[in-house]
């Protein structure tokens, strides 16, 4: 039977996070907008350059330093503990016992006691950065099926409330597990050292257990909130393959903007990857907006996951 949901999101707070448990206050509301239909008039207004964040400085994002201790002891535990055998008994157990039932509002209201220890640019709640990234996709008339992507794109992130061990196996950037670390294209790509994958006899080879062109779909990426989300989405919702694409992969940095692991790429990914980079620029240059309204937004992005979504979703 699915687990009853506390009606506060307070009900889920960690003692050990107790910034977490913190709701920052909204002082910035967002400006009316103003936006043609979408989907039907343009279907393929999704892979349009991004024009929100034209006048942007995009150097000061994803600036991940060394003095930036908290930044460098998240990837340190990650890049630890994320191996070929945690990847495989994650995978088994994650729905083996129902972890709550409820809507994907219900779930972003819960999402936003949580802050992301991994993201050096931004302090925002979770559900104002699930709002920026939609509301930037909206000012720039994609197609509704990207824009409730947007909104619900870090959801896999209530795994730190079904029984993640921390942080480490919940968010940050993702990669390969069972083949050979293409550090040089990996943040903080020195803090492998104590991970057991890096001397296997097959998991430290270029292929590893993999196959060349085998394709991202039949690969193992570390284990997070893309990979939960991606799971649940696949099953429980209509969103298009691009969707799924983007939820997958987004986090997905090595592959997406350093082109590591093109030699387990086939076909298909060649479109998988035109569709991460769509999104990237929304879910990234969004984080320095202002902070949106959800009382004023709920309204209509409830509407978009209607259509998109059940009622109730098994998490």
């Amino acid at each position: 039977m699915p687990i009853a949901v506390p009606t506060s999101p307070q009900a889920f707070a960690r003692s050990d996070d107790p910034k977490g448990t913190k709701f920052d206050k909204i002082s910035d509301a967002v400006d009316d907008i103003n936006v043609a239909k979408l989907l039907a008039s343009n279907p393929d207004n999704a892979y349009d350059e991004s024009a929100f964040d034209a006048e942007k400085d995009k150097a000061g994002f994803r600036q991940f330093v060394d003095e930036n201790e908290s930044s460098r002891r998240f990837y340190i535990e990650q890049h630890t503990k994320q191996t070929v055998e945690f990847n495989i008994e994650a995978r088994r157990k994650v729905f083996e016992n129902a972890r709550a039932t409820m809507g994907v509002w219900e779930a972003m209201e819960l999402l936003n006691t949580l802050v992301d220890a991994s993201d050096p640019d931004t302090s925002a709640t979770q559900i104002q950065h699930l709002l920026q990234t939609a509301e930037a996709m909206r000012k720039d008339g994609k197609p509704e099926w990207m824009q409730v992507t947007g909104l619900v794109h870090d959801l896999g992130k209530l795994l730190y409330f079904f029984g993640s061990d921390g942080q480490w196996d919940v968010v940050g950037d993702t990669f390969v597990v069972g083949c050979e670390i293409p550090k040089e294209k990996i943040v903080y790509s020195d803090t492998f050292g104590e991970n057991p994958d890096l001397n296997h006899p097959v998991y430290s080879t270029k292929y590893g257990m993999y196959k060349p062109g085998c394709g991202l779909d039949n690969v193992m990426i570390s284990w997070g909130h893309d990979e939960y989300l991606y799971l649940i989405c696949k099953e429980q919702s209509s969103l298009p393959k691009a969707a799924l694409h983007m939820i997958r992969y987004h986090s997905f940095y090595p592959w997406h903007r350093e082109r590591a692991y093109t030699y387990l790429e086939n076909e298909d990914d060649k479109q998988a990857l035109k569709d991460v980079l769509a999104f990237n620029p929304y879910d990234l240059y969004s984080k320095s907006d202002s902070l949106p309204d959800p009382v004023a937004l709920r309204p209509y992005y409830e509407g978009l996951i209607a259509k998109f979504f059940p009622e109730k979703i098994n998490w």
